[in-house]
């Protein structure tokens, strides 16, 4: 039987609607790249980048404990939120270009990061009505990660040339156009109402997880305060050093290349090994990296680091995604994800906090991230052999779609 892949109208039909909310993204970043939200400097001073950082984490302390349950209870289901997510979005953009030179701006931005996030939980709980099987959740995610990469550095180039011609107002109206065509693709997703009982109706509690699914998650939880903590070790080292800011630029253009070929060949491995082997593969690059461009050293060895980094964070997201997807209880999706969510956000600050604070030699921060990567490995291969391979006792099942 030849293999399915989640190209189904329903499939599409998400696709569309994350191209457009991506794309809408990308403009309201290029509107607002000279704002407080959006602008960091590797060259600012070491209180203003740890401004940004705490900044950066405040939309998730509502996330998690309001906007997860919500996503999940919501009359109309999760299709319903994207819906409104869309509409809400298109009222702000509206908002920001009434304030975008006043102070009214910032709770403004403030809003719609919390609007990005929710979206962000929404489409992931929603990927398992999309797709046939089980088998097709890696495939699924990789794509709508490409979608993301691609449309969002499509979309940048007009709204550039709509800011450098006209102005942040411009490219603002434009991200609302962009809007528009979510919220309108949005009415067509699957009616993925989710049935909640009484009994199932509270708070997850995490404990109640899979040992499979938590075990992942504390591997990611490492590996995105490796994330953190390398670019942000990169662009003090380099400035203390004297390196031209090419050097960094180049740091970030290969380490978002890498996100993108992880999530290129992320497909490609699930056709030969489970998600959770994928997560192990994830750790092992970046553990073996690390120590390796600590003994070269150099800005070459640190471009490396990244690029490696941020492809086994690429892939490794894929692969704990699918996992949740597959393993989590399908009436509290949108909760768990948003749990997590945070805690990866989290730990994303707390390793990029660490160079801003603390000078560090060069060799000696790769080696912290191949040292970080080395213990999330340790730590996740020790769980899943005690699970008897990651996945516990918990028999394969297909996801349904309504």
């Amino acid at each position: 039987m030849a293999r399915t892949k989640p190209s189904s109208s329903r499939f599409r039909r998400l696709a569309l609607v994350h191209a457009a909310m991506m794309g809408a993204e990308a403009s309201m970043v290029v509107a607002l790249a000279d704002s407080f939200f959006f602008d960091v400097d590797p060259e600012a001073a070491r209180g203003q980048v740890l401004l940004f950082l705490l900044v950066s984490f405040a939309p998730f302390v509502v996330l998690a404990p309001l906007i997860g349950p919500v996503i999940d209870r919501i009359r109309g289901g999760r299709r319903f939120v994207v819906q409104l997510v869309a509409l809400s979005r298109i009222v702000v953009q509206v908002l920001m270009i009434r304030y975008v030179d006043q102070l009214a701006l910032f709770p403004l931005v403030f809003v719609a990061l919390i609007l990005q996030k929710t979206y962000v939980v929404s489409k992931s709980a929603l990927v398992p009505s999309v797709v046939r099987s089980e088998r097709e959740l890696v495939e699924a995610n990789s794509k709508l990660g490409l979608i993301a990469g691609v449309t969002g550095a499509v979309a940048v180039v007009p709204a550039a040339l709509l800011q450098v011609l006209f102005g942040s107002p411009a490219t603002l109206g434009y991200g609302v156009v962009l809007f528009g065509v979510a919220l309108f693709a949005a009415t067509q997703l699957p009616r993925e109402v989710v049935i909640v009982s009484t009994a199932d109706s509270g708070r997850f509690r995490t404990a109640t997880l899979p040992a499979a699914l938590r075990a992942a998650a504390d591997a990611m939880l490492l590996l995105r305060m490796a994330v953190g903590f390398v670019l942000f070790h990169l662009a003090f080292w380099f400035r203390n050093e004297g390196y031209a800011t090419i050097w960094f630029g180049l740091a970030v253009a290969m380490a978002t290349a890498g996100t993108m070929t992880g999530n290129l060949l992320g497909p490609r491995l699930r056709r030969v090994m489970r998600e959770e082997t994928m997560l192990v593969a994830a750790l092992v690059l970046p553990a073996v990296v690390g120590v390796v461009t600590a003994v070269l050293g150099g800005p070459l060895a640190g471009i490396a680091l990244a690029f490696s980094v941020h492809f086994s964070a690429g892939l490794a997201r894929l692969a704990f995604e699918s996992i949740v997807q597959r393993d989590a209880p399908g009436v509290n999706r949108g909760q768990i994800f948003a749990r997590y969510e945070t805690r990866f956000q989290f730990g994303w600050v707390v390793g990029a906090t660490v160079p801003v604070l603390i000078a560090i030699p060069g060799a000696l921060g790769y080696l912290v991230v191949g040292l970080i990567s080395a213990g999330a490995l340790a730590h996740y291969r020790s769980a899943a052999g005690s699970l008897g391979g990651g996945r516990g006792s918990r028999r394969p099942r297909p996801v349904t779609r309504p």
